[in-house]
């Protein structure tokens, strides 16, 4: 996830203008981070040891 994205994530669901490590903040942040690895291993299954 780009710098960006994660600074718009923190904006949408902080509490104040200075909340970086709220629990909605933290589980906003981590949800996207395994959207975003769910849709990697869809299309490049070799990259999970899982299988």
């Amino acid at each position: 996830m780009d710098k960006e994205k994660k600074q718009e994530i923190m904006k949408s669901y902080a509490i104040n203008e200075k909340d970086t490590g709220s629990s909605d903040v933290q589980v906003a942040v981590l949800t996207e981070r395994i959207n975003q690895l769910s849709g990697h291993l869809k299309s490049h299954s070799h990259d999970c040891w899982l299988t």
